[in-house]
């Protein structure tokens, strides 16, 4: 039975490498202290309320920070900010990980990032634990957009980014 639910997990795991994602660093504050990690297990959750849904392993210490955390913010990044998604994945710990990239702070404190594609600044509005993860629920309560598109992809273990492809006639 072990060998079977090994094998599952396995193929799991390669078959979620064939799923291309946005590259994201979720960040958030407890007191004083800033954290930030990268993700990809992100997505819309509804357009009314606007809200998004983050998966988080609870083995990772940035678990704790977002289950302490009343806000947080999904920071999406653009193409040329893979340095950035190393330091946050691990590359870096703790304060280091802000000395990458042009970070901001909301009104109440939450960092976000100034020159992402898109920062999501989130109210958390639920949390539910499943498997080895929890599933965090933002409300959406404020948008920062840039003009440019143009995504840092993840996908079977390596950074990518977008190119449009021609018009199907």
């Amino acid at each position: 039975m072990a060998n079977e639910k090994e094998q599952l997990q396995s193929a799991m795991k390669e078959a979620m490498r064939r799923l291309a994602g946005s590259v994201c660093v979720v960040s958030t504050r407890s007191g004083e202290t800033k954290h930030a990690m990268s993700a990809t297990a992100v997505t819309s959750l509804s357009m009314d309320p606007p809200s998004l849904l983050v998966c988080v392993n609870r083995a990772v210490p940035f678990h704790d920070a977002m289950s302490s955390a009343d806000q947080f913010c999904i920071n999406i990044l653009n193409a040329e900010q893979s340095e950035l998604s190393a330091a946050c994945g691990g590359k870096l710990q703790g304060d280091e990980r802000f000395k990458v990239g042009h970070w901001g702070a909301s009104a109440d404190g939450v960092p976000y990032l100034e020159d992402g594609l898109a920062s999501l600044l989130c109210d958390k509005d639920g949390q539910f634990d499943y498997g080895t993860h929890t599933i965090f629920i933002g409300k959406v309560n404020e948008i920062r957009v840039a003009e440019t598109v143009n995504p840092l992809l993840y996908v079977n273990g390596s950074y990518a980014t977008t190119s449009p492809l021609d018009a199907v006639a």
